[in-house]
């Protein structure tokens, strides 16, 4: 016996976009995330999001939720898998606010950016991306950021998953890249294990954990202003050949 799919239609909004015409990985795999869990308030189990291709901006796109899998799909095309994992996955470290703040001034993109029109990493508008733009932390192999959450991120239920998605996406691939360089993400597991808040202040940290031919991975993780750790993720980026 067969379980049916539960279809629905996803078209993800063009402010959303992270390499120009697509959207930004973090926000789709945040919203697989959300798919999976609910959008249950607290800590929620880890989620595992491949990304097989790029995903369309302003397309009517269709969500397909199983009991353990959700699926999204141009068409027949395959765009992207969740899953749940039994994993808790762990920070990168802490770094203060004030110091992730800081090490903004480093960004490699504020010297040349593969993709400024980015909704996480990119040079938008105050309000508009999320701007973070992370930095080398001295005496260390950490990049962090200084987040002070927008209003204009925010729903009546708070910060959606779609945007930590995003927070924690970008991240883990300036943790290796210089100016101009770039790859594309292909897999992103994230865990929310707290409550963010509208207008709070948070130190979003990653680190580079190795490298294998063309693929980079990295760990991030978005942090309270005393230390706790509110979500973290895992990422696998493709460099271009």
């Amino acid at each position: 016996m067969t379980t049916a799919a539960l279809q629905t239609v996803l078209t993800v909004p063009k402010r959303f976009r992270g390499p120009v015409g697509v959207a930004n990985g973090g926000w789709i795999a945040g919203t697989m995330e959300e798919a999976l869990n609910g959008g249950r308030s607290g800590s929620r189990s880890a989620v595992e999001v491949t990304l097989h291709a790029p995903t369309p901006l302003e397309t009517e796109l269709r969500l397909d939720h199983m009991a353990n899998s959700a699926s999204l799909f141009h068409g027949d095309k395959l765009l992207v898998e969740a899953i749940p994992v039994t994993e808790d996955l762990e920070g990168p470290g802490f770094v203060p606010f004030n110091d992730a703040a800081r090490a903004e001034a480093g960004f490699a993109g504020l010297r040349k950016h593969p993709f400024a029109e980015c909704f996480a990493c990119g040079l938008r508008e105050p309000g508009d991306g999320l701007r973070i733009f992370p930095g080398p932390v001295e005496g260390s192999d950490l990049v962090a950021a200084g987040w002070r959450v927008p209003f204009t991120v925010t729903d009546e239920d708070g910060v959606p998953a779609s945007i930590i998605g995003a927070v924690l996406d970008c991240i883990t691939g300036w943790a290796h890249f210089g100016p101009g360089e770039s790859a594309l993400l292909g897999r992103l597991t994230l865990q929310i294990r707290g409550e963010i808040l509208p207008g709070g202040r948070y130190s979003v940290v990653a680190r580079p954990t190795g490298r294998d031919g063309r693929k980079l991975y990295g760990q991030s993780g978005i942090y309270e202003v005393d230390g706790t750790l509110v979500a973290a993720a895992k990422a696998t980026w493709i460099a271009p050949r």
